[in-house]
């Protein structure tokens, strides 16, 4: 102990300086845990199909805060000061949707198929205008948005159904919102439109539910039904497979099923 005092009295300020850095490299500060306060509530939408009609609904909204705790020194007493670096924004190009396949088939002896886009909500004039004009390129009319700047905070999502050697494929289901409703449980909302064209029987059944639901089933109007499950590999798209799917961009998972020829939609709900 008496030579370290010695050693201690003959150091200089650049001494202790570098045993102070030197400690400082030892101590290792965690990352704050964080707390998510859900309240919920509930909300119902109408969503805009341009053929068919809505056939069953059942939303749960809800809104969330986070929470988050503060930093402290090993001792848990003062708030430790960490100097960090914001990491840098990720480029946005909102003027591009995100597309996912949600089923490919064949009817007929004639492909079909039906895809989502979601475009992210612009955040200034600017990224509206090049959404608009993007859109109106893919020849699409967001929901409630004559002009650009209808579009600000916004996200907006389209459905399109593809069938044989068409052209072009057909918007069967869009929407623009602020907060996508948030789904849970047995939540499902769903629409049947005809496989082709804008007549004849409804066969093809497109929905949404909650990212927890694990099975789906169709009911047909001739008493037969098919049943619908989560994806194993969200990653593709199988010809003939009806799953639930994710899809980029959006919140809730997705879901089509077709009728057999000669029937047509009554139901769907989810059975797990």
């Amino acid at each position: 102990m008496s030579a370290d005092r010695e050693v201690s009295h003959d150091m200089t300020d650049r001494d202790i300086a570098l045993l102070l850095a030197e400690a400082a490299d030892g101590v290792e500060i965690g990352i704050a845990p964080t707390q998510a306060v859900m309240r919920g509530g509930r909300r119902r939408r109408t969503r805009r199909w341009v053929v068919g009609t809505v056939v069953a609904l059942a939303i749960a909204g809800s809104t969330g805060t986070l929470a988050a705790a503060g930093l402290t020194h090993g001792d848990g007493n003062s708030p430790a000061q960490v100097a960090t670096q914001p990491p840098a924004p990720k480029p946005r190009h909102v003027d591009q949707p995100r597309s996912s396949a949600l089923a490919i088939g064949t009817d007929h002896g004639k492909q079909w198929e039906v895809d989502l886009q979601v475009w992210d909500a612009p955040r200034n004039k600017a990224e509206a205008e090049a959404q608009f004009a993007a859109m109106a390129l893919y020849g699409l009319s967001p929901a409630d948005a004559s002009h650009a700047s209808d579009l600000i905070g916004k996200t907006s999502y389209f459905v399109s159904r593809l069938y044989g050697d068409a052209d072009k494929s057909r918007t069967v289901m869009f929407d623009t919102v602020k907060h996508w409703d948030a789904m849970s449980g047995k939540d499902l909302e769903a629409g049947a439109v005809p496989l082709t064209g804008n007549k004849g029987p409804q066969r093809l059944v497109i929905g949404q539910v909650a990212k927890t639901a694990r099975e789906v089933t169709c009911r047909w109007k001739d008493g037969t039904s098919t049943v619908v499950r989560l994806t194993t590999d969200p990653g593709s798209v199988n010809m003939g497979d009806m799953t639930i799917r994710p899809a980029d961009g959006s919140p809730v998972n997705w879901f089509v099923c077709l009728a057999p020829k000669d029937t047509s939609y009554k139901s769907a709900e989810v059975t797990k």
